[in-house]
């Protein structure tokens, strides 16, 4: 967490206030000790465009220099005319009658600001985003016939395939798809793999539309509200599936994260 639809969210909602021209900038020593991996020479510049891959803002700055943000687990940018800040606001952006606030309780985010041709290749270390028209269903195929050996899920959770799934996303792709997470990847039969390319729009369009999914105690968008995607999920963190609305969902760990699945639904 947040996963895409919780940074499109956020990218979406920043974009209104586009541009934004910085004229202080206040940070705290934890953003250069957990956070921000460059130095941040902000001042005066002015953010003319906010982009996205996976789950990495990109906010273009007139200078032509790029701001990365990726937001861990905890992380999220706040704006509006006035926002309150506390302990975990560890970068402060002010303009003129507005102010933008990176908040991140955990800090386990990750920030640099690079000109455009280092902004380029840290992007392109990310596969194709995965809400993106170039995730087409050979992309998908041959992205998950790479690994052959590697569980369906845990290749779903590879940004350097699927740039923006995460642990929920994968879950529900799974469980959307009929397909046991478990199941390794030289396993899928021809025809699954058009079940998991549909699967991938079938998670992705509910979550975008109700401004992202937050769990107890999560992810907050850029006014500090909550997602509502909750109610579009089918086993993950569910007691029963949503699919059959019959069969217990089970929980098992793989590869280091929790697993959910309906032995009902998925094969």
């Amino acid at each position: 967490m947040p996963e895409l639809p919780e940074v499109k969210t956020i990218q979406n909602q920043l974009s209104e206030y586009l541009p934004f021209k910085i004229e202080k900038v206040t940070t705290t020593p934890e953003l250069f000790q957990n956070v921000a991996h460059t130095e941040l020479k902000l001042v005066g510049r002015t953010i003319i465009k906010i982009n996205r891959k996976g789950k990495m803002l990109d906010f273009v700055l007139d200078d032509g220099s790029h701001l990365l943000s990726h937001l861990g687990m905890t992380g999220t940018w706040l704006i509006g005319e006035t926002v309150s800040t506390g302990k975990h606001s560890h970068l402060i952006l002010n303009a003129k009658n507005k102010t933008l606030v990176y908040d991140d309780p955990r800090r386990f985010g990750h920030m640099y600001h690079y000109e455009a041709l280092e902004a380029e290749e840290k992007l392109n270390e990310l596969g194709v985003d995965i809400a993106s028209p170039d995730l087409t269903l050979d992309y998908v195929t041959q992205s998950i016939k790479r690994y052959p050996d590697r569980a369906l899920k845990v290749t779903l959770l590879d940004q350097k395939l699927f740039a923006g799934s995460g642990n929920y996303i994968a879950n529900e792709i799974c469980a959307r798809a009929g397909i046991m997470p478990t199941r390794l990847c030289a396993d899928i039969k021809k025809n699954e793999f058009a079940k998991i390319h549909q699967a991938i729009a079938d998670v992705l369009n509910p979550a975008i539309s109700s401004g992202g999914t937050t769990f107890q105690g999560g992810y907050r968008d850029s006014k500090g509200e909550k997602g509502l995607g909750v109610s579009h999920l089918v086993v993950f963190y569910q007691k029963t599936c949503q699919l059959c609305g019959k069969n217990p969902v089970t929980k098992i760990t793989l590869a280091g994260r929790g697993t959910y699945y309906c032995s009902r639904c998925q094969k």
